[in-house]
């Protein structure tokens, strides 16, 4: 089976997790900046744990300076997506990194993601839209802001607010608000959770806020009646197998729960996260889906529908999009 080949709906990829190490490399020589201990001797961002995860990714970023070099972004990580067989992908951005949560400088990012997602489509045939996420350890007067500035910007790009950020910051209660004024506007939810965090706090998610999907979710599995709540409820989980293996919240592929939750009754979807960094893309995700746990062609199929038919677009681009994976 050609993995890459294959069509495909991705629905939980960080816009600056997604950046190729060559596209950083060039844009710090462009604006000679040094980046020492980013890469390793292949040209892959160098990490080790957690913590420095969080220092590559962050330094990495800092030659991100202003809507030219994310919209270049934008472009880069498109293109290689529709490479591996991506058809749709949503993608999130933050106001917070996106213009410093100032309303005339996300506008200006947003038109410069807006412009290359548009190009992308015309050069390659991938679609895509953008969730907007507030940082959850920024607290949240910043999560409400990010919240103010994604309502007025909401319409046919934006269609989404979310949250990321560290899990073990605050409560999910502290960000009510916030979801609140992006609902209102009519963006569609979701949020991280049950990733870093056990099942509790997917359950906290749930009470608190007016979610569809979950990014992640994964560690809902220890909560049998979680897990038939969320089948229940037919909430999406937004699942990313190798970014889990590679953050250790499983320790190898066959103890991940994705096939248990499927079981289950549980919707889930397949993406990347934040793919160079766990050395990982679509197709290798579905090679070691279908080494581990048998999927095959229909099952890739299924998923595929799960995540067009809660992807957070309007119907017309959701009935291409589906007759673009079922042929009819």
């Amino acid at each position: 089976m050609n993995w890459a080949t294959i069509p495909k709906v991705e629905l939980h990829l960080h816009l600056e997790g997604a950046a190729p190490p060559e596209f950083i490399r060039q844009l710090a020589r462009e604006k000679n900046v040094e980046l020492p201990g980013v890469f390793d001797e292949k040209g892959a961002y160098r990490w080790t744990d957690f913590a420095e995860f969080l220092r590559t990714y962050a330094a990495a970023c800092s030659v991100l300076q202003g809507p030219e070099d994310f919209g270049r972004l934008a472009q880069a990580v498109l293109e290689t997506s529709a490479g591996d067989g991506v058809i749709y992908t949503e993608i999130f951005i933050a106001p917070d990194i996106c213009g410093g949560g100032d309303k005339v400088a996300w506008g200006e990012y947003l038109a410069a993601l807006t412009e290359a997602a548009r190009s992308a489509q015309a050069s390659h045939g991938i679609v895509a839209r953008f969730i907007s996420t507030c940082i959850r350890n920024h607290g949240a007067e910043a999560a409400e802001n990010a919240a103010r500035l994604s309502a007025g910007t909401a319409g046919e790009m934006l269609t989404g607010f979310g949250m990321g950020g560290e899990e073990r910051f605050g409560s999910v209660q502290d960000y009510v608000k916030a979801f609140a004024i992006a609902a209102e506007a009519g963006l569609e939810i979701t949020s991280h959770a049950g990733e870093i965090c056990g099942a509790e706090s997917v359950r906290e998610t749930l009470e608190h806020l007016p979610v569809s999907r979950i990014g992640h979710g994964v560690r809902a599995i220890e909560d049998p009646e979680l897990v038939k709540r969320l089948a229940d409820e037919e909430i999406v989980l937004e699942v990313n197998p190798g970014s889990n293996i590679a953050l250790s919240v499983y320790d190898r592929w066959e103890a991940h729960p994705i096939q248990k939750l499927r079981d289950a009754g549980v919707p889930v979807t397949v993406s990347t996260d934040d793919p160079p960094y766990f050395h990982t893309d679509m197709p290798r995700e579905y090679r070691r889906l279908h080494e581990v746990f048998g999927w095959d062609a229909e099952d890739f199929r299924a998923i595929n529908l799960t995540a067009a038919h809660a992807a957070f677009c309007d119907e017309k681009t959701r009935s291409e999009i589906i007759t673009r994976l079922t042929g009819a």
